[in-house]
């Protein structure tokens, strides 16, 4: 048994990431500096449990914090998948934070992965589980995913700061790798659909959100739906909130989603939360009627996916065969941006960025990595 060489890389931004490309590719690596100038140094509760679920997911994958969680040593181990698997997120940061990368581990899996997550399904910081469902899971449909077994099931919703919520993520194992795309063409959006949400406030709430936000599409496009979903009882969670998830389909199979949730902020201690209960939270009509003009800016900008995708949809291009992905995005954002760079550090893929001016948008051309399943059982 050689030495472990690890991977040195320092600092807290994109540690979840960091940890899904040192999985995926096998390489090891020794995460320094975390927080370490900041009054609580060190790692956050929601990155400790992203760990966790990593080592339930996976076989023989170790994990070593130092003392003051400045310090993380990770050595990845092979990715098994399984059935009935349970984990809680806890309640500093949603589901979402959990979802995305999951999702990609899941496909390299030994076995298809079936597991129930519970904590926060919907706020404002991360994508919310209805995105997830409308927009995340088809975008997964273009690289040669099997529809058959993908899905996210939502049986009780749950918002900050004390959550509550639970869903049921199924995701199938690629046979043997990804499909590398040319995904270039946006399309026309032809329809918007989506759903508001409430727990614990009145249904009335849902409705104006969907009057708000109706009000703006109707102008614009016929075919618009939005449902509610209001749950009561053990369903709705343990603290009451409101929210809504937009998706605007386009004529040539692309989706674009904005999304928000409102309800009272998490308190660092439990004694904060009296405070915030004296808040004014966003009135609904108005949370319509962002989320509705959020998801229009996000159509004018052009591309395939909207900003909050851009991470996802550059990580699966550079999993793909050695064979040459296209796709368009609209301006790259932050996290995009640091995608593109995570990905060159760990899988030395480089992606050749060409903007057009003429549409705003920007042309991106690599040549995957070549991910195969080889966990997978050889049947």
């Amino acid at each position: 048994m050689g030495k472990t060489t690890y991977k040195r890389v320092k600092g807290s931004q994109n540690l979840r990431q960091r940890l899904l490309l040192s999985t995926l590719s096998s390489k090891p690596v020794l995460i320094e500096d975390i927080r370490v100038n900041e009054t609580w140094p060190g790692l956050r509760p929601h990155e400790v449990s992203f760990l966790r679920l990593l080592e339930k997911i996976s076989d023989d994958c170790a994990v070593e914090i130092n003392e003051t969680g400045t310090k993380l040593k990770y050595k990845p181990g092979v990715l098994m998948g399984g059935k009935h698997l349970l984990h809680d997120c806890g309640v500093s940061r949603s589901i979402g934070y959990f979802l995305e990368p999951l999702v990609v581990l899941g496909l390299f899996g030994k076995k298809p992965l079936s597991i129930r997550l519970k904590g926060i399904t919907n706020d404002s910081n991360d994508p919310s589980v209805d995105t997830f469902r409308s927009t995340t899971l088809p975008i997964l449909k273009h690289f040669g995913v099997p529809s058959e077994g993908l899905d996210l099931k939502i049986e009780s919703r749950g918002v900050p700061p004390h959550g509550g919520g639970e869903v049921i993520l199924s995701v199938p194992v690629v046979q043997k790798s990804l499909n590398a795309v040319t995904w270039i063409d946006e399309g026309m959006v032809k329809r918007i659909r989506g759903i508001t949400f409430s727990t614990r406030v009145s249904v009335q709430f849902e409705n104006t959100m969907l009057h708000a936000a109706r009000g703006i599409f109707n102008r614009l496009l016929p075919d618009v739906h939005i449902f509610t979903d209001h749950k009561a009882g053990a369903q709705a969670g343990k603290s009451p909130g409101y929210g809504i998830s937009l998706v605007a389909e386009t004529t040539s199979g692309c989706f674009i989603s904005a999304d928000t949730a409102v309800s009272y902020a998490r308190g660092e201690a439990e004694g904060d939360i009296e405070d915030t209960e004296n808040k004014e939270l966003t009135p609904p009509e108005d949370v319509g009627e962002q989320i509705a003009s959020a998801l229009l800016g996000e159509i004018e900008q052009g591309g395939v996916v909207d900003s909050t995708h851009q991470g996802l949809l550059f990580l699966l291009c550079a999993l793909c065969p050695q064979d040459v992905s296209k796709i368009r995005v609209g301006i790259l954002s932050p996290y995009g941006i640091e995608t593109l760079r995570n990905i060159r550090e760990f899988l030395d893929v480089k992606f050749v960025i060409n903007p057009e001016p003429s549409t705003g948008t920007v042309i991106l051309k690599c040549v995957g990595w070549g991910l195969t399943n080889l966990s997978r059982k050889a049947s």
